[in-house]
């Protein structure tokens, strides 16, 4: 978790959701998509910007299709973001790290 992301499977999803005590944003990807590639470092600055407020996580749509599936994710990169153990958000394709945290500000927690 060097650049503030945290890495889900199939195994770890639901706790990592369920137990976290921030929103957390969910970033579903594969190797071969380029637009995932190009979120992947703003993902890490918002992860590492925003440590304690809120949790950024990556899960790989190839290894763990089971999760993708059981929330219709279609597309990628598509980011869901959970609050309280649920759905809150869908966001689909790549956005610019402003228009990011415009979609993200009403998740952040506002202390650590």
């Amino acid at each position: 978790m060097a650049d503030g992301i945290v890495t889900l499977t199939s195994s770890t999803f639901d706790e990592t959701i369920g137990g976290s005590t921030t929103a957390v944003v969910v970033d579903f990807w594969a190797d071969w998509c380029g637009p995932c590639k190009q979120i992947a470092p703003i993902l890490s600055e918002i992860a590492v910007e925003n440590a304690g407020r809120l949790t950024v996580a990556k899960l790989n749509v190839d290894e763990h299709g089971d999760i993708a599936q059981r929330y219709g994710v279609m597309s990628i990169p598509t980011l869901l973001v959970f609050q309280d153990g649920e759905m809150k958000k869908r966001l689909v394709g790549a956005k610019p790290k402003g228009a990011l945290m415009q979609e993200l500000g009403e998740f952040l927690t506002s202390s650590q």
